[in-house]
């Protein structure tokens, strides 16, 4: 079984200010030929990452984030594409799309960050190498990634491997992380439908502690944590909200959030990459499945974030089991949970209500 091709349905152009921008297209011979208008300057974001010897993790500066667009208008909506004969110059050139990845105008990661290693007694920074890029799914600013159409979803799923297969080839990347932020309520600064990608310059510290948890599992039982656990919550199934023929959908038995749900496929695999177009056409109407059993829980889209976790580009890589984390802080109909200083200074988390039914919930609303 072959992965979904994107070659032919792929079309790369720079924009005015050099950052590279990329249109997959749901069928080829499509005309995106339409040039950048702006007449931006030179695309040159500085950013740093400074490491926590306490912790033992990197954090990531970069300042010049603060400036970059929140919430605006409709009519203003820089995801939007360039209508013909409007004044208004958005970051898609083209008067339509279908999927669209290009690199953010305001990362955290990436640019030309420029500067040198330092280390200083207990301070130790480096440039911010990485990069950053924006998925959009659909040019349609009132939809939604649950209202995209199959055809969609197949595209979005072979630019987010594509995405996934030329980042990890940046110097300094180290690792590639997928994820949609929707919602204001959570932090999202756009409303039109969309994702992000990061090609981070180290391996985050979660991946860090799960490759080490599974490489002790390894040692102590043999085989692999995340397989074991997809096989117990699949034997069990008292957490299990959904499962079909190549995938597993459950609610973990210690989550962090409200409502989460973790999606592992019954094969181990590392990555996006590594799935079948077959895989890949189940997963995404699964995590469809899934979103909308949330906006069920209250009768309205509530805000969440899917979070895809893919293997290092290094290492790790034959521990590592991908897996899709839905996650949302509504915990009550007009009611966000706030991580204070419980979860926020000490990292001790509580959950008001049993995940067992949490998952009874999901599984039959």
């Amino acid at each position: 079984m072959s992965r979904p091709e994107v070659t032919t349905n792929k079309t790369r152009i720079l924009l005015s200010d050099g950052r590279e921008f990329v249109y997959y297209d749901d069928r080829p011979g499509l005309d995106r030929t339409a040039p950048d208008r702006r007449g931006l300057e030179l695309h040159q974001p500085k950013s740093e990452i400074r490491y926590d010897p306490i912790l033992e993790d990197w954090v990531i500066v970069a300042a010049h984030r603060q400036t970059r667009t929140n919430l605006p208008k409709a009519s203003e909506c820089p995801l939007c594409p360039t209508l013909q004969g409007s004044e208004y110059l958005s970051e898609i050139p083209a008067d339509d799309y279908h999927v669209v990845a290009f690199e953010n105008r305001f990362p955290s990661l990436g640019g030309s960050s420029g500067g040198v290693e330092v280390i200083e007694g207990t301070v130790h920074t480096k440039p911010g190498v990485g990069r950053c890029e924006v998925v959009c799914f659909t040019s349609d600013h009132g939809s939604s990634f649950v209202k995209l159409p199959k055809e969609r979803l197949r595209t979005l799923a072979a630019a987010w491997v594509d995405r996934t297969l030329e980042m990890s080839k940046y110097p300094g990347v180290e690792q590639v992380f997928v994820f949609e932020n929707r919602g204001a309520e959570i932090g999202a600064t756009l409303d039109h439908p969309h994702g992000q990608i990061y090609g981070y310059p180290f391996v985050t510290s979660r991946t860090a502690r799960a490759l080490a948890s599974a490489e002790r599992w390894q040692k102590a039982h043999g085989g692999c944590l995340f397989c074991a656990i997809v096989s117990e919550e699949s034997q069990k199934r008292i957490r299990v909200v959904r499962e079909t023929e190549h995938f597993v959908a459950f609610v973990p038995a210690a989550p962090r959030f409200p409502y989460e749900v973790h999606v592992y496929p019954r094969r181990h695999v590392p990555d996006l990459p590594a799935l079948t177009e077959i895989e890949l056409d189940e997963l995404m109407a699964l995590q469809v499945d899934l979103l909308e059993r949330f906006f069920r829980l209250f009768d309205k889209p509530i805000p969440y974030m899917s979070c895809w976790h893919q293997a290092p580009v290094r290492v790790g890589r034959d521990l590592h089991h991908l897996s899709l984390q839905l996650i949302s802080p509504q915990r009550a109909p007009n009611t966000l949970k706030f991580f204070a200083s419980s979860e926020s200074g000490m990292h001790a988390y509580t959950m008001d209500v049993l995940p067992e039914a949490i998952a009874t919930r999901l599984r039959d609303i």
